[in-house]
């Protein structure tokens, strides 16, 4: 009787379970980054391979909108630009975000090298100590 209350306990945890959620690729938070849209520097609030959202004034974006965004990331030991086409799906008050257009493979790549070099960074680090 123990070990069925045990195992009707553990059964009903969802820790291990595959959650779905609607989005396709992990958010970062993590990243020193910022975005470029019509000449003016937005902070970027969370990115991922298929989108990304900002903070600052959304007035001057309209839902659906196709606008070129450069993202400018901070790596250890320089600054890469990624410049891509995205579209407008939410906005607040004070966010934005968008969704990128289909990824070119080069786009791709530069986005698997902040990646890797975030982890890489963190390796050093923690080793470091």
């Amino acid at each position: 009787m123990l070990f069925k209350t045990l195992f009707s306990i553990l059964r009903e945890q969802r820790g291990n379970d595959v959650v779905n959620t609607r989005r396709q690729s992990t958010r970062r938070i993590r990243d020193k980054c910022v975005s470029v849209i019509n000449k003016k520097t937005y902070p970027v609030e969370n990115w991922s391979t298929g989108g990304l959202m900002i903070y600052g004034d959304s007035r001057p974006f309209g839902i659906d909108n196709e606008i070129n965004v450069t993202m400018k990331f901070k790596l250890y030991d320089r600054i890469i630009d990624v410049s891509h086409k995205a579209r407008v799906i939410r906005k607040t008050h004070d966010n934005v975000a968008f969704e990128f257009l289909p990824l070119t493979r080069q786009i791709r790549s530069n986005f698997q090298n902040v990646v890797d070099d975030y982890v890489t960074n963190q390796f050093a680090e923690s080793q470091a100590s």
